[in-house]
């Protein structure tokens, strides 16, 4: 019973609290374009100074893994290819 009163309580608070908004909007101005501009340069380099940028050793691994994922890759496509290839070359010499 009490969380009925609740809501209904929370419900009437909000109520008030929507009709409060429209009177209390004040008018602000659109910054103009410059200043705009400058918000988001000073934005970007704000966020620029949280990034982690990776090490020297950091990079040099991850480029030796995927260099070695790149080729066992292709290797297994050729090898897949070579095998589909000769199959259906078989295939063709049985007709």
């Amino acid at each position: 019973m009490a969380d009925i009163e609740k809501t209904e309580e929370t419900a009437v608070e909000k109520s008030d609290k929507a009709d409060k908004k429209p009177a209390e909007k004040t008018e602000k101005k659109k910054p103009s374009l410059g200043q705009r501009i400058g918000k988001f340069f000073r934005e970007y380099k704000s966020e620029l100074k949280k990034v982690v940028w990776a090490t020297k050793e950091q990079t040099l691994n991850n480029f030796v893994l995927v260099a070695v994922a790149v080729v066992v890759t292709s290797v297994c496509i050729g090898l897949l290819d070579l095998v589909f290839n000769s199959g259906i070359t078989a295939l063709g010499n049985l007709i």
